[in-house]
C-alpha cells in the first residue's frame, strides 16, 4: 500500500481518538481511520504485535504502546498526561471498535472524570456484521458481551437472552461454542441460533438452525478461528404466553 495514498487530516491535540480497525480483512479500514493513525503522536493498542501488522501493511510508523487489562491502571493516567499535554492520542483494539468489550472503557471514565474530550472515528463491527449476516430481525437486538466461562452462570445469561423479544448477539470463544450450543439444546431445542464465524477474513461462513443441529456439524476445523452467536428473539406475543416460537 502506497502511504501517499493516505489522506492528511487535521488531528487536534488533546482530544482522544477511538480508532475501529479491521476484523479481518486489511482493507476494511477507512481513509479517514489511516489518516489519523498516520497523524497520530502515539498509538495505544490492545495487542502491540497485532496492530504493527496492520500498520507496517499501510506503510505507517508510529509509537506504539500496549494498552490492556493487565496494565490500564497504568497506562490510563499516563495517556490522561498526553493529552493534558496537547499530544495526538490514538486508541484501538485488536480489531474492531475500541471500548466495546475491551479495555477502552477504563479510558472513557477517566477523561470523563478528567474533563477531556474524545471522539470515534467508526468503522468495521463483527457484531453487527453478525447481526446482519444471520438473517434474524434487526429492529430490536441486544449486544451481551461475552459469555461466562462458568457452565452454571453461562447457563442463566443464556436463559435471560433466550426470554428477549429481541435479536441477542453473545461473544463466545471457539474452544466453549459447543458447551454453550449443548446448553441451548437442552433449555430452547427449537430456539433459531446463528454462528457466524471468521467474518471477512477467507474462510468466513454463517450456520443456521436449531442449537442441536448446529451442535452436530460445529466441529472439526470450524472450532477454530473467531465467531459470534446470534440467538433469534421470542415474538411479543409468545414472551407473554411464555411458550417458544
Amino acid at each position: 500500500m502506497n502511504a501517499l495514498l493516505i489522506p492528511e487530516v487535521q488531528m487536534p491535540g488533546g482530544l482522544c481518538h477511538f480508532v475501529a480497525t479491521p476484523i479481518g480483512n486489511l482493507a476494511d479500514i477507512s481513509l479517514r481511520a489511516l489518516g489519523v493513525l498516520a497523524a497520530a503522536d502515539v498509538i495505544y493498542a490492545e495487542d502491540t504485535r497485532h496492530s504493527r501488522r496492520l500498520l507496517q501493511h499501510y506503510g505507517l510508523q508510529c509509537e506504539l504502546v500496549a494498552y490492556h487489562d493487565h496494565n490500564k491502571a497504568r497506562i490510563v493516567p499516563r495517556v490522561v498526561e498526553r493529552l493534558r499535554a496537547d499530544q495526538k492520542v490514538a486508541v484501538i483494539s485488536d480489531a474492531g471498535m475500541p471500548c466495546v468489550s475491551d479495555p477502552g472503557y477504563t479510558l472513557v471514565l477517566a477523561l470523563q472524570e478528567a474533563g477531556l474530550e474524545w471522539t470515534v472515528i467508526p468503522g468495521p463491527s463483527s457484531t453487527l456484521a453478525a447481526l446482519v449476516l444471520s438473517g434474524f430481525p434487526t429492529d430490536r437486538f441486544h449486544f451481551l458481551g461475552y459469555a461466562p466461562r462458568k457452565k452454571g452462570q453461562r447457563k442463566t445469561f443464556l436463559e435471560g437472552a433466550l426470554n428477549d423479544t429481541g435479536t441477542s448477539l453473545v461473544l463466545e470463544s471457539c474452544h466453549r461454542i459447543r458447551s454453550t450450543l449443548e446448553i441451548l439444546s437442552e433449555v430452547a431445542p427449537d430456539r433459531e441460533v446463528a454462528i457466524a464465524r471468521e467474518i471477512t477474513k477467507l474462510h468466513e461462513e454463517t450456520l443456521r438452525g436449531p442449537a442441536g443441529r448446529l451442535l452436530e456439524i460445529m466441529t472439526g476445523s470450524r472450532l477454530k478461528g473467531e465467531l459470534v452467536l446470534v440467538i433469534k428473539g421470542l415474538g411479543k406475543s409468545q414472551r407473554r404466553s411464555g411458550q417458544e416460537e
